[in-house]
């Protein structure tokens, strides 16, 4: 049996050294961990936007804002859609509060700030829920490869120590313990760059829902400010 024939790399792993071992379970789990967070948060958002999507269209066709909350009620994934429903329940307490017939100047500017200050905190909270594991993803990107050259770098080290133990340093003898250490960087760039286009993918989804957000809160705004709060008292 020629020496090809011997290098079994998953019996390399199985016989690899406590360190390496450890190395290789660790890049294994968090390359586990971030394909699971990988589907999660892509059904998630997808489901985000396209129901944000359907909500927009909701929004912009109908004329009542009551009408809007009970599909938005319908739409949990959409963070446009809870958005709109943290400044409706609160325009709706400012509103009942101060009727509109009775209300100064500084109460409407103040119900105004109110609502605005809602659908920030709505905004932040959607976007935290958003970016919930991405970290990870970031974390796994960055980190395998080294952790994956630790395991690289260790196993050469204890290769030459054995070679220097049998003083024989022909082809066959470096093959296979080379070959033993170099698995782990490669499973640490098969952890890595998984993570590393998923990171960057999710990101740039999340800044454009992001950014829907913030506009359509600018829009909601707008509509309040003309139509609710525009007479002085």
């Amino acid at each position: 049996m020629g020496p090809s024939q011997n290098l079994n790399y998953l019996e390399m792993v199985t016989h690899s050294g406590p360190v390496v071992a450890a190395v290789l379970a660790l890049l294994v789990a968090a390359s586990l961990g971030s394909w699971t967070i990988i589907f999660r948060k892509l059904l998630q958002l997808r489901r985000a936007r396209e129901q944000s999507s359907r909500f927009l269209e909701t929004f912009w066709r109908s004329k009542r804002l009551d009408q809007i909350y009970k599909v938005a009620d319908e739409l949990p994934l959409s963070p446009i859609a809870q958005v709109f429903r943290a400044g409706y329940v609160e325009l709706s307490k400012v509103t009942q509060s101060q009727p509109q017939a009775d209300a100064s100047m500084h109460d409407q500017l103040s119900g105004f700030e109110n609502v605005e200050r809602a659908l920030g905190r709505a905004a932040n909270a959607e976007l935290t829920t958003l970016e919930a594991s991405i970290p990870f993803l970031g974390t796994t990107a960055a980190a395998a490869p080294f952790v994956g050259l630790f395991g690289t770098v260790w196993g050469i080290m204890g290769a030459f120590r054995d070679i220097y133990q049998v003083g024989n340093a022909n082809l066959a003898t470096v093959a296979r313990p080379i070959s033993e250490a170099l698995i782990a960087t490669a499973v640490g760039l098969f952890a890595a760059v998984p993570a590393l286009v998923a990171y960057n993918a999710f990101n740039s989804r999340i800044r454009v829902l992001e950014n829907e957000m913030r506009n359509f809160s600018a829009d909601f705004l707008n509509i309040i400010k003309r139509h609710i709060f525009k007479k002085a008292a």
